[in-house]
């Protein structure tokens, strides 16, 4: 075979800007940040990588930017992977790595059940903290967001050679178990419950919600439509300081912006409509309208029963181990339909012993102060006190998540906590690490990994067309039977007749279904709120699952078609060998996969792997455009092209594995 036998897999960006780094050292005392301009080139003209560190340098040393790119290129010690290095422009340094070691690297790839990836030199303990349901509510879709970005960032990290362990924190102890046990109480259809108890719980979870609901919304209309009365009043007094003095002008938009948010626009209802709907909803209700009328202290009692179930009392408790294995149950079976686990599911229950304890330890420490009658720790720059509990005595989430901290810490050896929850919690969780770092918890990294909002085609959160959030079992439902229209279309339309028997279709839209929901929610950066639609979410062209389980598929095809045995094609140990451009640039590609996984983790962004993931199918496509593989010209190229697209089936299968997405062998 005559190639070296010695050669390692490696992340190429990492070990070119250790390279650098070194040669860095003559010139600055901290040559990290400049090392870190060390990037793949936008343009394949200029080589693979470029580096425009020698800008900045000069700038510092009054120096002549070409100049010191020489000089440093001078220093680097870099010829057994690269060409000599190019200076261009004002003093870019581009990098072009020699095709000898290129073609070493894919091989030595191609011999790595790991395909390149380097497990971390210092591990570090993640406990990743996400989905957290609570578990009286069927799951939603706002919770399909932090299930499948927290399951894609445990499975990068493991296979980065972390150690990882996932944490469901359910809701298992607030006011929505006051709310089951008190409609469990007065409200209950006993052959509901025999029949499916999960969904008369939930029914019930509704219904005595609807009626505090209800309780409140009556309280505060009033309240509204005395502060819409005075607004309209302040208004013209406004408009006219405004006229006379400029400087008023801002008053007078908050007065407007308030009065929208109050009355609403021509197409949105404000604040009044929306609560008296909510009052009507329920006063045309006769079901509601008598519940309400012969349970006036509604929203007192379910805070009683709550109160209750926290101080021991024996029937409330008794209620609590019949409702909650069956509601975890429940969500059990999504999370079995997405492929999701977890290590451990503590919820908010596991902590209740903890919390007096969190509160007095606080308390001596003279962190926590009362104020009102409640306990609260001031964070520096907040108003808002951090209240651990409250004046009647009740603990708080705040209370809960300082004592999770601890036992993470001190219990599961953390060196990292990751809570992958929604970004509109995120004063929250300032608050929680401001205050968890005052307690001393100083060695442990705390992020919180926010994400944005799943939007409908209307632009607004994601509902149905009753109003309510979209289930996530009804949501997955959905994908599927849109995927299986897909599957039946392509496999009938196939140029020999339908390769797939009826079990074989339903197989697949599972996968493409859950699939296409899964990579539509990933490859968004995180932060941003996405749209939500079908259309472009099972699409088989453009940056979706569907594309690359179609690519994989395709690769399947091609060796069936050409009788080649998989396992045989690898236990040969095929040469690729990169004569033509389309090669060469897939090669490169694949051996980048290690630096794709690293830039995940870097930020805990997903989204950085779909990219690569994407970018990898388009070269692949733009390969088979130029390269025939089962019609090269002669056997070693068909030998070394099919080694070539085997080895990118791998990477892309394992690179959608890593998010949670499975692939088929056809299609």
């Amino acid at each position: 075979m005559g190639f070296v036998h010695n050669h390692h897999a490696m992340n190429i960006l990492a070990e070119l800007r250790s390279r650098f780094s070194k040669a860095l050292d003559e010139f600055t005392d901290d040559p990290e940040p400049f090392a870190e301009m060390v990037r793949p080139a936008q343009d394949p003209r200029f080589g693979d990588f470029q580096a425009n560190c020698a800008m900045p340098l000069a700038k510092r040393a009054g120096a002549n930017p070409r100049d010191l790119a020489q000089q440093l290129v001078d220093e680097l010690d870099i010829l057994d992977l690269c060409d000599p290095p190019e200076v261009a422009g004002p003093g870019f340094i581009n990098l072009r790595l020699r095709d000898d070691w290129l073609e070493a690297e894919v091989n030595a790839i191609g011999l790595d059940e790991k395909l390149g990836v380097v497990p971390a030199e210092k591990p570090r303990k993640y406990v990743v903290d996400f989905s957290s349901p609570n578990v009286a509510k069927p799951m939603h879709v706002g919770h399909l967001r932090s299930t499948v970005i927290g399951d894609a960032l445990c499975r990068v990290l493991r296979a980065l050679g972390h150690d990882v362990t996932s944490d469901n924190h359910i809701g298992d102890w607030g006011t929505q178990f006051g709310m089951i046990i008190y409609g469990y109480k007065h409200f209950l259809d006993h052959s509901a419950y025999q029949q499916d108890p999960v969904g008369e719980l939930a029914r019930l979870y509704r219904f005595v919600n609807t009626l505090c609901d209800y309780r409140g919304a009556k309280e505060k209309l009033p309240h509204l439509e005395d502060r819409l009365d005075e607004l309209k009043r302040q208004l013209p007094e406004a408009q006219a300081e405004a006229k006379a003095d400029k400087s008023h002008r801002k008053k007078v938009k908050r007065i407007e912006s308030e009065i929208r948010d109050l009355s609403g626009t021509g197409e949105r209802s404000g604040e009044i409509e929306q609560t008296r709907s909510r009052i009507q909803a329920v006063e045309s209700d006769p079901a509601l309208r008598e519940a309400i009328q012969s349970h006036p202290e509604i929203a007192r009692l379910v805070r009683d029963e709550t109160a209750k179930l926290h101080a021991g009392d024996e029937e409330n408790n008794r209620l609590w181990d019949e409702f909650l294995p069956q509601c975890i149950a429940a969500l059990e079976r999504v999370y079995e339909r997405l492929g999701v686990s977890f290590d451990l599911t503590l919820g908010e229950s596991h902590y209740q012993p903890q919390l007096a304890a969190v509160v007095d330890d606080l308390a001596s420490r003279k962190l926590a102060v009362e104020s009102d009658g409640a306990m609260c720790v001031f964070i520096e720059g907040n108003a808002a006190p951090f209240i651990v509990r409250k004046s009647d005595g009740a603990f708080t989430y705040a209370t809960t998540d300082l004592a999770t901290i601890r036992y993470r810490i001190d219990e599961l050896g953390a060196d990292a906590i990751l809570y992958v929850v929604d970004a509109r919690q995120s004063e929250h969780f300032d608050l929680l690490f401001a205050a968890a770092r005052k307690w001393g918890c100083l060695d442990v990294e705390l992020t919180h990994v926010t994400f944005g909002t799943v939007m409908g085609e209307d632009g607004r959160p994601f509902k149905t067309r009753a109003g309510d959030v979209v289930g996530l079992e009804s949501l997955l439902d959905q994908a599927v039977a849109q995927a299986r229209k897909i599957v039946d279309a392509n496999d009938d339309a196939k140029p020999g007749g339908a390769e797939l028997d009826d079990a074989s279709r339903a197989q697949v839209a599972e996968v493409v279904g859950i699939g296409g929901i899964k990579y539509a929610d990933l490859h968004h950066n995180r932060d941003s709120d996405y749209i939500f639609s079908w259309e472009k979410m099972l699409a088989k062209n453009g940056d979706t699952a569907t594309y690359m389980q179609y690519a994989y598929a395709r690769i399947g095809g091609i060796l069936r078609k050409g009788g080649v045995d998989r396992e045989q094609l690898r236990s040969a140990g095929e040469r690729i060998r990169l004569i033509e451009p389309a090669e060469r640039a897939l090669a490169l590609q694949i051996c980048r996969f290690p630096e794709a996984l690293e830039a995940v983790a870097a930020e805990y962004r997903p989204n950085q792997l779909t990219q690569y993931l994407f970018e990898t199918a388009n070269l692949l496509s733009t390969f088979y455009e130029q390269c025939p593989v089962l019609k090269a010209e002669d056997d070693s190229t068909r030998n070394s092209r099919l080694a070539l697209v085997d080895l990118t089936g791998r990477v892309i299968q394992y690179g959608l594995s890593l998010l949670g997405i499975g692939t088929c062998e056809q299609m």
